[in-house]
């Protein structure tokens, strides 16, 4: 009796799971749900959902700048800042799993832009924020250009750090939260891959 009880248990799910999968799901009106919160008055997102790289849902919510009550578009500019670094670190790692670099590799071998600072600055220093380059945002800040008064590329970011004759510490020695190492480690992420 106890097995025709879980074999009708079993069935039920199965049917229910089938049942489910056979109704289209109303993905906007969840999605709507979730982000229900942003309104109006608060800050907010944009979102996209693509599935087999198709976009299905494409959605705003909020505020993007509450002092001027600029509402959130589907076309609003979000600047990713640090949230983007550990994605830049999980590139590289993965670049140094499939053995097309090291970590402990000078990074001037793939950014040969770069000065020679008589002390190798390996991907392990960028990604540790060890490696005692100048935050590329304060150098464009000093030079006229701070960050929100324009775009700044990659190539300007380079050009930037290639500029610099000296460090503020010798790798491997100190700690500094480093913009730099990380705009670096994407231009090598870049280089290596191909993407």
């Amino acid at each position: 009796m106890r097995g025709a009880a879980i074999a009708s248990v079993a069935l039920l799910i199965c049917a229910s799971a089938v049942h489910a999968a056979s109704k289209p799901l109303d993905r906007s009106a969840e999605v709507d749900r979730v982000f229900s919160k942003w309104s109006a008055t608060t800050p907010g997102c944009a979102i996209g959902v693509a599935v087999n790289g198709k976009v299905e849902i494409s959605k705003a919510y909020g505020i993007a700048d509450l002092e001027h009550g600029t509402k959130n578009t589907v076309d609003t500019i979000f600047e990713a800042g640090s949230v983007s670094k550990q994605f830049t670190a999980a590139a590289i790692l993965m670049l140094a799993h499939d053995g097309k670099l090291s970590l402990e590799e000078p990074v001037r071998k793939y950014l040969p832009e770069l000065p020679d600072y008589g002390v190798p600055i390996t991907l392990r220093h960028m990604l540790t924020h060890t490696s005692g380059l100048r935050d590329w945002g304060e150098v464009a800040m000093l030079g006229g250009w701070p960050r929100g008064t324009r775009t700044h590329t990659d190539a300007d970011v380079l050009e930037i750090v290639a500029r610099q004759r000296a460090l503020n510490f010798p790798p491997g020695t100190r700690w500094s939260y480093s913009n730099t190492g990380y705009t670096l480690a994407e231009i090598v992420v870049a280089r290596v891959s191909g993407e």
